[in-house]
This record gives structure tokens, C-alpha cells and sequence, in this order.
């Protein structure tokens, strides 16, 4: 196939070596690039049960066959490991010229394992003691910019910290915890460069398809994206009850319009920049201060989970905390929601010593990232603390599988709801994009049913194929028929034929293969669902005030998920299917979760 390299590099750190492995051609057929090969090649490099934050466990970096063809929003990477915060597959992904100097070395994929006798960095093919441990991702990159492409982590991930991320053109693959995977095995930077190009089996037929989707991305569908970026989303989420505020204990946030980014573009310096190879342009960079010249791209899940989830209205301290993370490489989204659950905590009288809501949490980001006194519980991220605070902390932690909640309030999304409880990286807007039916009129978003739960499974599949291929998710409004779409990219790059049927096939194998992997991890029925905040207190105030999520409602709809998928109803894939999966990748996926003890 055109579009494949047809091997993926592979490094052993504690050897000091790396060597090309072949990739059979059915399997990239079957899971292409990204979240899908980066998961097959997870599970085929590692053994069930390992730990994340072990020598053995693999770190994948993968491409997909449209990197490097000048599709626009495809210049992106998926980073794929075992979550050391979940104990699940994880995959995170990040735009930038990482991706597109990765691929051009002629791998589809790099998988690192074992680990550096000391710190170190992989740079031009060998490694090499590091003189950036202790600096920032950005620092490092600066210092190695002449030598090509980096990713690299900041002092979260050399700490291990459970929720630290990977960083690359100042971008970063940030749930989940990948960063304190590669921070293990004392890897501080991986340096990618080469020229061997992507084939391209139609290369006519797709600059004309390039040049549409060009012409698409760069018009209405994407227009609120170009204006005010996904901070723009903060009002209008306040506006209906769906603002997280205070761990979760309100949905209205009497500050917002401090923080809004309509305010912000009157009282300060802005600009607008987009990733590599993107037409898009929906990233927005705000000075720190009303007269100040330092810009900090935010994103909506920082301004919420800095904001209006730590109880903070002024936007200079929601700003430098954003900016702090990205320094420290830590995911804003856990850091923020691991605070605020400590705050209440130290309210109700169960944490000592603690954050409180109002204040400037700056502080405390330096404590977690060097876990410096609480910051070192903090770092373990809030589903740890909580079984360590014990009582009834579990019920308030802001998490599923681990994974802190992004800034979508379930009780009043219930579609999003369901698609946090199933999701197999944990509580997640990105992997199911659920949201998208409860902000329309197809679904009744403050009572969730079967229409709900057709909403989530197609907004899976979908997140699917994007993640697969890897293209960004903002640019799904330019397509009209994304299967159809997406097929004939395919067929183009690859010179094989696909139809719109074989990429629903691919989204739903995708899909499965995750379960399954989760499954062989020790996942369990029990870990689909929402903490009983959710299910057993309905919201108190606000434009959404008495919506209830009622526990056997959310039960219901994990059922008919189940059932959507093919599944049993408690979940798992059928034997059959695991067999038919592992026959056709070439994976063992054992037994599953079935009464095995599940994650930490």
C-alpha cells in the first residue's frame, strides 16, 4: 500500500538500541495509524498485567498514511501507553511538525522501551546523556531545535506525576499521564529527522481532494472555531447549566463573564495561530496581562478546569496557571480537577493543609509537578487520594477509570454523560464527542434515553476514524459524509479501493480492540459508570437547577450501549468476536477482565 512505510521503529532504551520492524500489510489496513496502530502495537509489544511506569512498558509514538501528504489538520501523532493514572489504554494525540518529521524517516510508528541508565535523549538514531533534566519541554526543544523535530516532557513527567504530558511545537498529547511513562524511563526528549517521503498511489486526485477540504475547513463550518477558539464555550456552557463550578458542585459560575473570551479580546492583547498544516487557525494566545507582552495559548478545558472548577474568576490567574502547566507539562484538565476535589475536600474537614477555592493555585502546580509536601498526593491524581482519604471521598472525585472529568456537567449532558461512563480512556469529550447531539435538538439533553445512547456510539465512531487517520477534529464540519469522505482519502493515498463501509467497519474495530485491550487490563463492568455526586444529588441552582441523573437511568443507557455495540450487557466483547479480532491482528487478547482484580 501507497501511504505505509510498512515498519515501525523500535527502541530499547536499557540496550541503547533500535532496529526497523516489519508491519504486515492486513494489519494496517485493519487499524491504519494513530489511536488504531498505536494500540495494536501496544498490545503486541507488551504482556497483560504489566505496569505502566515499568522498564517493559512500551511508549508508542504513531503516524497515519495521510501524515505527510499536505491534507490539511494532518499533521498529527497519537502517543499510545498504558495509563499510569487509569491502569487502561490510553492514547493522547498532538498536532505538529513532530509528525510529519517522524513519518519521514520511513517508520509508520516508533515504540520505545526498557529504560535509560541515566537521563538521557534520543537524538539522529542513538542516545545521549541529557543536559535539559529539570527544564521545561519548551527549553529542551529550544536546545535541541537544530537537531530536528522533539517531543519531549517538562518536570511533571520526570516526577512521575500521574497526569504529565508530552509537549512537541508547544502542543501536547496530554491525558492520561503519558509524560510520567516516558519521565520513567528517564527519557526527557525523543529527536526525530528524515526526508523519505509518504507515497502517494493518486497524487493528482488528492491535491484536488486537498484543495476541497482546504477551501471547506477554512469556511462557516470552522468560522466559530477561527474567531474565539473553544474558549468561547465557557458563556455559552454557563449560559444552559452545563459550567462545571467548584468540583462539580454547581453548574453556574457567577464569574464567568470575567472569563469569558469576549471580555478578553476587549481588555487584551490577543492573536490567532494554527498548528502545523492546518487551514483552520483556531488557536488563541492571550497576553497574561491586561498591558503585559507574554501570550499563553488557552484552550476552553483550561480556562474551565483553572477557572470556574477551582472557584477562580480572575483571568490573570487562570492565564499564568494555564501557562505554569504548559511549562510544567502537566494536563490541565486532571490538575484542575484533582485540586478542585482537594478543596472541597479541605472543606468538609478531610484534607488538611490543602488548596482552597478562590485562591491562586499557581503555587500548588509547583508542588505537584516536583511533588513537593501534599503535592505528592496530589500528583497520584483524585481517584488515588480519594481511596486514600477513604469515607465517602470516592463519591466526589471528579473522575471515571481515573481519568479527571473535562468541562462538561453530565447532569444536565446526559449524552455526554453516557459517553463518559463507557469511554475506554476514562471521563472524555475527545474519544466521544457526545455533546455535540446534547447542544441539539436530536436528543433531550436533561433526560437521557435510546436516543442518547444512538448519539454516543456514532460520535465514537466517529472520534474513531479522526483519531485513526489522524486528522483534527475541528475540520469533522467540513465533511458532508465523513465515511464516504474519508474513503476516498484513502483509496487515493493507498491505491486500494475503500467504500464508506469499510471505514464504519474500522471505527467499530477500533473501538472493540480498545475494549478488548481494557478487558485484558483487568477492566470490569463496574468501572462504566459516573461517582455518585452524579447519579444521586441533583443540581441545586442555575439555569439547569433540579436536573437529575438518576442512577438506574445511566444504567439503562450503558445497557443499550452494551447492546448497540454487540456486546454483552455487562460489557464485555463476545468470545466469538475476541477470537475473530485475535485471529485477524494477530493478538491474544487472554481470557479478559473477566474476574481478574482490575487497575489500581
Amino acid at each position: 500500500m501507497s501511504g505505509f512505510h510498512g515498519r515501525y521503529l523500535r527502541i530499547d532504551l536499557t540496550r541503547g538500541e533500535s532496529a526497523p520492524r516489519a508491519l504486515p500489510e492486513a494489519v494496517s489496513r485493519r487499524v491504519l495509524g494513530g489511536v488504531g496502530l498505536g494500540t495494536w502495537l501496544l498490545l503486541h509489544e507488551s504482556r497483560a498485567g504489566f505496569d505502566p511506569l515499568s522498564p517493559e512498558a512500551p511508549l508508542v509514538f504513531a503516524f497515519s498514511p495521510l501524515v505527510g501528504t499536505g491534507l490539511t489538520t494532518s499533521a498529527k501523532f497519537a502517543v499510545v501507553a498504558k495509563s499510569p493514572l487509569t491502569g487502561f489504554v490510553c492514547d493522547a494525540l498532538a498536532s505538529s511538525h513532530f509528525a510529519i518529521a517522524g513519518k519521514r524517516m520511513g517508520f509508520d510508528a516508533i515504540v520505545v522501551v526498557g529504560a535509560c541508565a541515566e537521563p538521557s535523549e534520543w537524538v539522529a538514531g542513538a542516545l545521549r546523556p541529557t543536559l535539559s533534566w529539570g527544564r521545561s519541554a519548551a527549553e529542551t526543544s529550544s536546545a535541541l531545535e537544530s537537531e530536528g523535530r522533539v517531543a519531549a516532557i517538562g518536570v511533571a513527567g520526570e516526577h512521575l506525576v500521574r497526569y504529565a504530558t508530552i509537549s512537541a511545537d508547544g502542543r501536547h498529547a496530554g491525558r492520561g499521564g503519558l509524560g510520567a511513562v516516558m519521565g520513567a524511563k528517564r527519557l526527557k526528549a525523543l529527536v526525530v529527522d528524515g526526508d523519505v517521503p509518504t507515497p502517494v498511489a493518486h497524487p493528482r486526485a488528492l491535491e484536488a481532494r486537498a484543495e476541497r477540504l482546504r477551501r471547506r475547513a477554512a469556511g462557516p463550518a470552522t468560522a466559530k472555531y477561527r474567531e474565539l477558539g473553544t474558549v468561547g464555550n465557557l458563556l455559552a456552557f454557563d449560559r444552559v447549566g452545563a459550567l462545571p463550578t467548584r468540583n462539580f458542585q454547581a453548574s453556574h459560575f457567577d464569574g464567568a463573564e470575567r472569563l469569558a473570551a469576549e471580555r478578553w479580546r476587549e481588555e487584551r492583547s490577543h492573536r490567532r495561530a494554527g498548528c502545523a498544516h492546518c487551514t483552520i487557525g483556531c488557536e488563541q494566545r492571550y497576553a497574561t496581562t491586561r498591558e503585559g507582552t507574554d501570550f499563553v495559548r488557552i484552550e476552553y478545558e483550561s480556562q474551565f478546569a483553572l477557572g470556574p472548577l477551582v472557584g477562580i474568576d480572575d483571568p490573570d490567574a487562570v492565564l499564568a496557571a494555564s501557562a505554569r502547566c504548559d511549562a510544567l507539562g502537566l494536563d490541565t484538565i486532571s490538575v484542575g480537577g484533582t485540586l478542585a476535589f482537594a478543596m472541597e475536600c479541605g472543606e468538609r474537614g478531610w484534607l488538611a493543609g490543602g488548596p482552597r477555592f478562590g485562591d491562586d493555585v499557581t503555587p500548588w502546580l509547583d508542588r505537584i509537578a516536583s511533588r513537593e509536601g501534599l503535592g505528592d498526593r496530589l500528583a497520584e491524581g483524585s481517584r488515588r487520594l480519594a481511596r486514600e482519604i477513604g469515607g465517602e471521598a470516592l463519591d466526589l472525585a471528579p473522575q471515571v477509570k481515573g481519568l479527571e472529568l473535562p468541562g462538561y456537567e453530565p447532569r444536565a449532558l446526559q449524552t455526554m454523560a453516557l459517553g463518559f461512563a463507557v469511554a475506554s480512556r476514562g471521563a472524555d469529550h475527545n474519544r466521544s464527542s457526545a455533546y455535540e447531539a446534547d447542544f441539539s435538538d436530536a436528543v433531550d439533553r436533561l433526560r437521557g434515553d435510546d436516543r442518547s445512547v444512538a448519539a454516543a456510539v456514532a460520535a465514537e465512531d466517529r472520534a474513531a476514524v479522526l483519531d485513526s487517520l489522524v486528522l483534527c477534529k475541528f475540520v469533522r464540519g467540513a465533511f458532508d459524509d465523513l465515511f464516504a469522505e474519508t474513503a476516498g482519502m484513502l483509496s487515493e493515498v493507498t491505491g486500494l479501493a475503500w467504500e464508506a463501509d469499510d471505514v464504519a467497519a474500522l471505527a467499530r474495530r477500533i473501538v472493540d480492540v480498545r475494549r478488548l485491550g481494557n478487558e485484558r487490563e483487568g477492566w470490569r463492568p463496574s468501572d462504566d459508570g459516573l461517582p455518585k455526586r452524579f447519579l444521586e444529588e441533583p443540581l441545586a441552582s442555575g439555569p439547569a437547577v433540579g436536573a437529575r441523573l438518576p442512577a438506574e437511568r445511566l444504567a439503562g443507557m450503558i445497557r443499550g450501549y452494551n447492546r448497540a455495540r454487540g456486546y454483552e450487557d455487562a460489557g464485555y466483547v463476545p468470545r466469538a468476536r475476541r477470537e475473530a479480532l485475535e485471529a485477524e491482528l494477530g493478538l491474544d487478547f487472554g481470557a479478559g477482565g473477566r474476574g481478574g482484580a482490575g487497575p489500581e
